[in-house]
């Protein structure tokens, strides 16, 4: 895989995470808890669903870039609370991202 045929996934992965933080914004949940978390991890399964395996990771980092710079932290600052809190958000994202290209390798195989 080279880097052009990433550019594409991760470049949707930064949008959308965007996008879903303006669409928290406007219900008024941009704030730690677990709907925010949830709604990332949903996207990260969207759009795992459409990515190769290997992105799995960068979809899971752009959406925990956008979740503890605006849901968490508010105000784009990025602030590690240590290994155990963010690193729990980390692995939330990007196993959403990786499960979801998983099932959709076995189901494209089959």
């Amino acid at each position: 895989m080279t880097a052009l045929s990433a550019g594409p996934t991760v470049a949707a992965a930064l949008l959308g995470a965007a996008g879903l933080t303006a669409a928290l914004g406007l219900l008024g949940e941009l704030h730690g808890g677990w709907f925010g978390t949830a709604a990332f991890a949903a996207g990260c399964w969207a759009l795992g669903r459409r990515s190769r395996l290997p992105l799995a990771p960068a979809i899971g980092l752009a959406a925990w870039l956008f979740h503890n710079g605006f849901a968490e932290h508010r105000y784009a600052e990025l602030r590690w609370q240590g290994w155990g809190f963010e690193t729990r958000h980390l692995a939330v994202f990007a196993g959403a991202a990786l499960l979801a290209a998983l099932t959709a390798r076995v189901s494209r195989r089959s």
